[in-house]
């Protein structure tokens, strides 16, 4: 034990009471009143009971520190938990689009197919059709004017328009066609 000097004591007493600074830690231990001094007892009694009720408080933040820092780091846990599991999300949302999009260039792939098959269906039928109406008028002419050759009338009015009407006939035929196939051409370069 350490005893007080008597400067030492006033100094400690008068700074007690001027400024409440007053003597903490482990030095307490070894500091002790000179007999029979009761008011440097009673400082000392005081700076104990303040030692021990400020080591209580740093004690009790310390372990709210504490709580709070654990209750940090499973926070912290959870947080990378959830970025992971978001990161999964968005990897699974990114692949689930890659596929829409193979879907659908295959969807829009199989309408193209389609498209110009029933392009060509209907250019066929219209071809078809076209040279159905123009043999039949081409039939029909024909036999009107041979009808017209043996029954003895004048063919020379007929035999023209006869002639007139293959050459309409031939050139619409070629129009058609030659139309058809500019269209299908032409659709064919665009895609």
């Amino acid at each position: 034990m350490i005893e007080i000097t008597e400067h030492t004591r006033n100094v400690l007493l008068e700074v007690a009471k001027k400024k409440k600074i007053y003597v903490e830690g482990n030095i307490l231990k070894l500091l002790k009143a000179s007999k029979g001094d009761k008011e440097f007892e009673e400082y000392l009694n005081l700076c104990k009971e303040k030692d021990t009720a400020s080591r209580k408080k740093r004690l009790s933040v310390t372990k709210q520190v504490q709580a709070q820092n654990k209750e940090l780091a499973q926070a912290a846990k959870d947080n990378e938990q959830l970025l992971s599991d978001l990161q999964d999300a968005l990897d699974e949302a990114k692949e689930a689009e890659k596929e829409a999009q193979k879907l659908k260039d295959e969807a829009v792939e199989d309408l193209d197919i389609m498209q110009k098959k029933s392009q060509f269906e209907l250019i066929g039928m219209i071809v078809k059709i076209a040279l159905f109406v123009i043999c039949g008028v081409g039939i029909i002419t024909t036999i009107m004017y041979g009808i017209a050759l043996f029954s003895g009338h004048d063919t020379q009015i007929i035999g023209s328009t006869w002639s007139n009407m293959f050459g309409i006939l031939l050139t619409n035929a070629f129009s058609i066609v030659g139309t058809i196939m500019g269209v299908k051409y032409a659709s064919d370069k665009e895609s």
